[in-house]
């Protein structure tokens, strides 16, 4: 049986004028200080395509207590309907690195990165890490480096069918894995030389919403959700210039993200994902979209098997729960989530961030 680890640290409930608090990212800041970067949506709607913002917040007591919004960047710098997805890291000469998604409309929605050398008070121009128009989707706290210093931005390709920008009807759901790559810092980007599509005729979804992380021999391993029961997984020995065949990996799931970051200097992977897929008698709420329960486990081979088993949420608890960072502190991991219940009628409408020690999830 599954037991819920953890307290929730941080609730940020919609309310007027403020429909939706979407997914986020964490940073060390130099003065001691957590830095989460969520999307805050402004106005009256609450879909993929209303107007959003970023907004942050700072921890000094890793993450207990939380300071209040702080507005940083707003659509209109960019004459954009929407920002999101969030993904933030140190650059190598000190600056922080803000990637995040600007959606101009289905013809072109890419991931971009701004600067900032002064720990976030003011920020540089936008550089596009994605060469060439298009809908491409690069979830929130999903940008890595690896240890050559290489920047590895996973992303999704949806081919729009029509003219309109902003008829959802004329976009294809179904994804095709891309991954785009910088050895300068992030001052310029390239696609790598392949990419991934499912093989599977009945697939809607395609490869959706990718990630990537690094193996301790080297190698990369991506994964993206799918609509055919699991998670599929990709391999790439050189850096993620190719990459293999997509294959099922261990993690059921429904059509829902899964995060995956390796416990700092250990040998321990910690994944969190939904894992119960679409079955024909399972109570299916228009609330959760199977996104339920939300669960983490470690694994100590690299990936290879999945032990101590715990909850983020409970299905019980009737609510949906997605789009997952990662983040460690000295002693514990910060989880920051999409979350809704009952009474928010949507699993998109607040973010939670729950803080877990380590003792709880990593046995000594």
């Amino acid at each position: 049986m599954l037991h819920k680890k953890g307290d929730i640290v941080l609730d940020l409930r919609p309310g007027e004028g403020n429909p939706r608090n979407s997914e986020g990212a964490f940073l060390d800041l130099k003065d001691g200080r957590l830095l989460l970067i969520y999307s805050r949506f402004i106005g009256e709607s609450s879909g993929d395509a209303g107007l959003a913002c970023l907004a942050a917040r700072y921890s000094g007591d890793d993450g207990e207590t939380w300071s209040e919004d702080e507005l940083i960047v707003r659509p209109e710098e960019h004459d954009a309907m929407n920002l999101m997805s969030v993904s933030l890291l140190r650059m190598l000469n000190g600056d922080i690195g803000l990637f995040y998604l600007i959606r101009y409309g289905l013809h072109d929605m890419r991931l971009h990165l701004r600067r900032s050398a002064d720990e976030g008070k003011t920020w540089g121009e936008a550089v596009c890490c994605i060469p060439g128009p298009g809908y491409y989707v690069t979830n929130n706290d999903r940008v890595i480096r690896l240890a050559s210093g290489r920047l590895v931005v996973p992303a999704a390709y949806h081919k729009v069918r029509g003219d309109s920008r902003t008829d959802w009807k004329s976009l294809d759901v179904r994804g095709v894995a891309h991954f785009y790559l910088s050895d300068d810092d992030g001052v310029t980007w390239r696609e790598a030389k392949s990419y991934c599509v499912l093989p599977y005729s009945r697939t809607i979804s395609g490869l959706q919403e990718p990630g990537v992380v690094e193996l301790k021999n080297g190698s990369l391993w991506a994964w993206a959700r799918t609509d055919v029961g699991c998670q599929y997984g990709m391999f790439s020995a050189d850096g993620g210039e190719t990459w293999s065949s997509p294959e099922p990996t261990p993690f059921s799931s429904p059509c829902s993200p899964l995060s995956l970051k390796r416990v700092p200097q250990t040998d321990v992977l910690l994944a969190v994902w939904n894992p119960i897929p679409h079955y024909q008698t399972r109570e299916y709420t228009r609330i959760s979209g199977g996104r339920t329960p939300l669960v983490g486990a470690i694994s100590k081979d690299e990936g290879l098997t999945w032990t101590d088993f715990f909850a983020a949420e409970l299905e019980e608890d009737r609510g949906g729960y997605c789009y997952t960072a990662i983040h460690f502190t000295r002693d514990a991991v910060l989880l920051a989530y999409c979350a809704g219940e009952p009474e928010d009628r949507s699993r998109l409408a607040r973010l939670k961030v729950r803080k877990v020690s380590l003792s709880e999830i990593v046995p000594s």
